[in-house]
């Protein structure tokens, strides 16, 4: 039976993925748990926490949230500054 409550985001790293990303859809790991980071590998299956998809459309540099705190979802907003 899966857990049916949510479980905390785990930070995967206190500052963002800075990546060269080309056009494409992606899925941002959103619970910290992915071994692909910062995108999804399915380790979030159970978690209560789901990836979030992401459309880039132009090819671009990203800074994508490492710490899983940004109230700006996938990507940085400087969240990761508050850490303890």
């Amino acid at each position: 039976m899966a857990n049916t409550f949510m479980q905390e985001r785990i930070v995967a790293q206190k500052g963002p993925f800075v990546l060269k990303m080309e056009p494409g859809t992606y899925y941002w790991c959103a619970c910290g748990r992915s071994k692909k980071q910062p995108f999804c590998d399915g380790s979030h299956e159970g978690t209560g926490i789901g990836p979030r998809k992401m459309e880039v459309a132009v090819a671009r540099t990203l800074a994508w949230c490492g710490c899983k705190q940004s109230a700006t979802g996938a990507f940085c907003d400087g969240s990761h500054k508050h850490l303890t």
